[in-house]
């Protein structure tokens, strides 16, 4: 089960990525569609089925989209959170042998298409929550425990 929250940004890409599907791609799409229909036999017009099939996908994001904004619960960053991890943190560790990470530990939603985020559901992020610099954080996973420092935390204000 994913945890339901998610950064202001990372709302704002949804609710972004929504309209865009809803004022855009959907009204091209459909018009693509009934183009496409309009020349008659629709089993082997291939502008047809792509088109229905594409209608399809972003008919199921858009749903996907609105029961997702809806649910989510927004985590702004306060001042309280400071010197600790905490969802929202940009956290920077190291292992012993000098290996370096950064990343941001953010909701599930917000993980695709960025390569520096993470869930907060992840092993390494459930490892770090509420550490603080140099502390020792185990991350259990199924190919064993890793042991990492904390060397800065961050937050975007």
């Amino acid at each position: 089960m994913k945890t339901p929250l998610i950064t202001r940004a990372g709302l704002e890409k949804l609710k972004a990525e929504l309209d865009h599907l809803w004022r855009v791609e959907r009204p091209d799409t459909t018009q693509k569609v009934s183009w496409a229909a309009s020349l008659g036999d629709r089993s082997e017009n291939a502008d047809y089925q792509y088109n229905k099939k594409r209608l399809r996908e972003i008919d199921r994001r858009v749903r996907y989209l609105r029961k997702c904004i809806e649910d989510l619960k927004v985590v702004d960053y306060s001042p309280v959170q400071d010197g600790k991890v905490f969802f929202g943190a940009w956290v920077e560790i190291e292992n012993d042998d000098g290996e370096k990470k950064r990343f941001r530990i953010v909701g599930y939603d917000e993980i695709f298409d960025t390569k520096d985020y993470i869930s907060i559901d992840s092993p390494m992020a459930r490892a770090l929550i509420k550490k603080e610099v140099d502390d020792e954080a185990v991350v259990k996973t199924e190919a064993g425990e890793f042991v990492w420092y904390i060397t800065k935390i961050e937050y975007e204000k």
